[in-house]
């Protein structure tokens, strides 16, 4: 069944819910912030404490609570997101000091509306912030004002995941996204939201968190959330604090740290410093640095299995969930001058170092070069490399949680794969890339980066747009995409393991259901199987 929104529906879903306005001054507690009511009947709060600095003695560790700060605090700016690996300070924008979180609730909400929450896990490979800063109003908008929106920052890189497995605690970045989430279950009523209905979002190392939150502690349900919409799950290489110790070890040799207290050494730093050799280095056996070096770690704790182990044996969170992906996941990441099978392998390679050469002769016949015909031209290896990138680390481990979940008597478990064509990305070659579906999700107006032409007002997707929004905020509501859905959309089938099917958001607003063809089942299946070993 194919379907297209109704071009009057739009203007009703963007209708604010006209009341009278609450206090935009809440009192935390710890700290009193006075938000911003804006014309649109949405108020904002802007760059609310959810930890203490992790600076001084509290680099390397767990997230704390705030200081109490006695006077209150204009809400009105957004605070400085987390240091990146690979790049310099910039004191405008980013910071150590970077534990922030942004509310967008309807302004007439008061304590007792009890509105579903909607907490944005941002992306970035665990190395960056990558989506800094999203204005949540569009969905609360969209949702015709009957929801609230959290956005946050979180450490990485090893200001959020380097270890030593004895006083640098392992996985601080994941503590720090729990540390945001608990504050929700405390202080949301204040804003209008509902402690308990919170539904997780997130994108690529943000989906990659959801993952690991639903298998965190064994997958023990401490009611932090009640469902997730995830846009590409990550599974990427994890090692063990003691596999990981080569980051340590490293980082604190090229900060000259050596000593009989390296930790102290390295907490003595300053932070321009620490960026100045904050850059990523070969997993021991590989000829180059991989795209992300800091990772989640196993550390027997918080993670205990690596995901392929805990989804499959069901030591998760049982919540309903949205998953999927893009259909050229993987052409962001690959080097495009990618020229030969040598090159298109050592890529392969150096992001997964446990791969065999047995395993990559497998992936080569699995997936064959769609541009051998341009071969030897620089990059006509690119696709290929490209094809299994995308889906050895995002779109397979996306399908496997899919199905996993459902096994495991979750009856509320939808897939995706966004097929939303821009005419620019397509002519770069780019096909639909990683992610892209953000900029619609948000809206165009309210992401940083820039998002794809067509998706504006009067572009050829923009009625993608409000589709996409119409079923999360359906699935935020009420778990069900289907319900508030928009536009006279399709119907979005539960995932089936018999039946296999998945909604497809094509170009123009067009949505549709479509069956795994028998091309990615064998090839997820040869992932699958191999998944265990590479350690994803």
């Amino acid at each position: 069944m194919k379907a297209k929104f109704a071009l009057g529906t739009l203007v009703v879903a963007s209708l604010p819910i006209l009341g009278t306005c609450v206090n935009p001054l809440v009192n935390l507690t710890y700290a009193t912030y006075i938000g911003r009511p804006l014309v649109n009947g949405i108020t904002q709060w802007l760059g609310i404490r959810y930890a203490a600095p992790p600076v001084g003695n509290l680099r390397f560790g767990p997230p704390r609570d705030p200081l109490f700060v006695p006077t209150p605090q204009q809400a009105n700016k957004h605070g400085k997101f987390c240091l990146k690996t690979g790049d310099r300070p910039n004191r405008t924008m980013t910071s150590e000091d970077c534990l922030f979180l942004d509310v967008y609730a309807p302004s007439n909400a008061t304590a007792d509306s009890k509105l579903p929450v909607f907490f944005f896990i941002q992306g970035g490979g665990f190395n960056g912030n990558s989506n800094p800063n999203l204005n949540g109003t569009g969905l609360v908008m969209a949702s015709q004002n009957s929801i609230v929106v959290v956005t946050f920052n979180y450490r990485v890189g090893p200001y959020g995941f380097l270890t030593d497995g004895k006083n640098a605690t392992a996985n601080n970045g994941l503590h720090d996204q729990r540390k945001a989430l608990e504050w929700v279950q405390k202080n949301i009523a204040r804003f209008g939201g509902d402690a308990g209905h919170v539904v997780l979002g997130g994108s690529s190392a943000g989906a990659a968190s959801i993952s690991l939150h639903m298998i965190a502690y064994g997958g023990k349900d401490m009611g932090l959330f009640h469902a997730a919409a995830a846009e590409s799950v990550s599974f990427a290489t994890a090692l063990t604090v003691k596999e990981s110790q080569y980051q340590f070890d490293n980082f604190v040799i090229r900060l000259g740290c050596v000593g009989s207290d390296p930790l102290a050494c390295l907490r003595a730093k300053s932070a321009k410093e620490l960026q100045a050799q904050n850059f990523n280095i070969p997993y021991p056996g590989s000829a180059n640095k991989p795209l992300y070096m800091w990772n989640p770690v196993i550390d027997n704790d918080l993670l205990s299995e690596i995901p392929y182990v805990a989804f499959d044996r069901g030591n998760f969170v049982r919540v309903p969930v949205i998953i999927g992906d893009d259909t050229n996941g993987g052409t962001t990441f690959v080097p495009s001058t990618t020229s030969t099978r040598g090159q298109s392998n050592q890529f392969l390679k150096d992001q997964f170092p446990y791969l065999t050469l047995q395993q990559l002769s497998k992936l080569n016949d699995l997936y064959p070069n769609p541009d051998q015909g341009d071969c030897p031209n620089e990059g006509c290896w690119w696709r290929q490399a490209s094809n299994v990138y995308g889906e050895m680390r995002y779109m397979c481990p996306g399908l496997f949680i899919s199905a996993a979940v459902t096994r495991y008597g979750v009856n509320a478990s939808y897939a995706y794969r966004w097929n939303v064509e821009d005419a620019a990305q397509m002519s770069a070659g780019l096909g639909v890339p990683h992610t892209v579906e953000i900029n619609a999700l948000f809206g165009p107006f309210n992401v940083q980066s820039m998002p794809p032409a067509s998706y504006f007002p009067n572009g050829t997707n923009a009625h993608a747009v409000p589709v996409i929004q119409g079923y999360w905020t359906s699935f935020i509501q009420t778990y069900d995409p289907n319900r508030k859905r928009c536009c006279g959309s399709a119907v979005w089938k539960r995932w089936d393991n018999c039946t296999k099917e998945r909604l497809r958001f094509d170009s123009g607003g067009w949505t549709t259901i479509e069956p795994i063809d028998d091309g990615l089942k064998k090839r997820c299946e040869y992932l699958h199987s191999i998944g265990v070993g590479l350690q994803q």
